[in-house]
């Protein structure tokens, strides 16, 4: 049977009210330049979403945490100014985050669920070990489905092999690789003339095994003098208590220790030495944040160095204002100090990637992909080049060592809260920080 159509039908006098109501709306919209038929208010251009896998639970979670802030708050100063110029119009950026429990499992199972979610953009940096997998799932991907290829936005993932033997045309690393780390570590060492013996600690995996196998190949041709007493790679993420390793190496007569740990086996670490009182010399990849100094105290001072493409007291001279403003407006976003941990190559790396999407005027990553090639970056305190050969950003390193807040223009920022800062004590220009690639890029 035809289901019948009912027509509403209105009292003469409610048709009336409506007859009114509707010509004083269509007077306001004739005011505004509108009208009843076109839409009050254009759509605004879909969001350009960032996919972030990183590890945001488990012993490791605050390294994830920190990378999310500062990711979040550089996404939040490009949309404060617009966004992203596309054709269509200008497209905010979105960051949506995944946790891969610091795994590789879970990394490829995020991947799989970033791809099915439409983005383009994936950003890794905590692991080499994850961000290696990563490389070899895109490389296989992009090539299945051309039509829906990923891009690999590296931020912190330092084995020097990801840019050398297994580079990857969907891979950009924006952070200092190992080598180029130690470089500057050792460039400091080498003039230390109080250190004879040395000892290597790290964690057990890809990552931690290079800074080993760098910090040797560098000390044997910098200080053929230096005696290495201890070499010690330890699970990652899983020792609660690092009091039997601080004794071996105080039982060594290492007079410095070379780490490359980070997160809260850093954290643990130099507790451990604090309460140990070891005097060791600190050389360090991230020495200078999630919850170290505090830990060290006033056991850190002028023993503890850390190397980074920048760091709070780190502006100077023409670009000291430009440098203290980017400081200020992190610490405005985030006033609690235990979320202290800036890094500037998240800016770069969001930057970078907007500037791409504007110039190849299409978030497609093979477009995006070519435009970072060669792209360079400079914000009045700082100059990166993406090098083309192998995707790896060039830029200056700073070796800075820890010290009270409030003594000098040089300390003028502490971390974290602490009281105490860290201020340069050797800043290497690009030409120094450059190493040469193996890489033969297949485009």
């Amino acid at each position: 049977m035809p289901r019948s159509r009912i027509t509403p039908r209105f009292p003469a006098s409610s048709r009336f009210l409506s007859g009114i109501v509707a010509g004083i709306v269509a007077g306001f919209l004739a005011l505004a330049g509108l009208s009843l038929d076109a839409p009050a208010l254009a759509a605004e251009p879909a969001p350009i979403r960032i996919g972030m896998i990183e590890g945001l639970s488990g012993p490791l979670a605050n390294g994830g945490e920190a990378v999310r802030r500062n990711l979040e708050w550089a996404i939040e100063r490009v949309n404060a100014r617009g966004g992203v110029k596309l054709p269509d119009g200008q497209h905010k950026l979105a960051l949506l985050t995944y946790d891969n429990k610091n795994n590789v499992e879970d990394t490829l199972v995020m991947l799989r669920n970033l791809v099915d979610a439409g983005l383009s953009f994936v950003a890794l940096g905590n692991s080499s070990a994850t961000a290696s997998a990563l490389i070899d799932a895109i490389e296989k991907q992009n090539s299945r489905m051309p039509e829906r290829r990923v891009l690999f936005l590296n931020y912190s993932a330092v084995d020097p092999a990801l840019t050398n033997e297994q580079c990857s045309y969907w891979h950009f690393r924006f952070d200092a690789h190992a080598g180029m780390r130690m470089h500057a570590l050792t460039e400091v060492l080498r003039g230390d003339r109080a250190i004879k013996r040395v000892y290597l600690i790290g964690q057990d995996y890809s990552f931690g095994k290079q800074v080993a196998v760098t910090a040797r190949s560098q000390l044997a041709a910098k200080r053929p003098d230096i005696e290495i007493v201890g070499d010690e790679l330890h699970p990652l993420g899983r020792i609660k208590d690092f009091a039997p390793y601080v004794a071996k190496i105080k039982a060594s007569g290492a007079d410095a220790l070379i780490t490359g740990n980070w997160g809260n086996d850093l954290t643990l670490l130099v507790k451990a030495a604090r309460d140990a009182n070891l005097t060791t010399r600190f050389y360090t990849f991230y020495g200078n944040g999630l919850g170290a100094p505090a830990a060290l105290g006033e056991a850190g001072v002028g023993r503890v160095r850390a190397v980074a493409e920048w760091h709070p007291n780190a502006g100077s001279g023409a670009g000291k204002a430009e440098s203290d403003a980017f400081v200020a407006t992190f610490r405005k976003r985030y006033p609690d100090p235990r979320e202290d941990y800036q890094h500037l190559r998240m800016t770069v790396m969001i930057e970078m990637l907007a500037s791409a999407i504007e110039k190849a005027g299409s978030t497609e990553a093979g477009a995006v992909a070519a435009a970072l090639e060669g792209a360079r970056y400079s914000n009045g305190f700082h100059d990166a080049q993406m090098r083309r050969e192998d995707h790896q950003l060039l830029q200056p390193l700073y070796v800075s060592v820890m010290d009270r807040t409030g003594g000098s223009d040089a300390t003028r920022f502490d971390n974290e809260g602490s009281g105490f800062a860290f201020r340069t004590e050797r800043r290497l220009n690009t030409a120094e920080t450059a190493q040469p690639t193996t890489c033969v890029m297949k485009r």
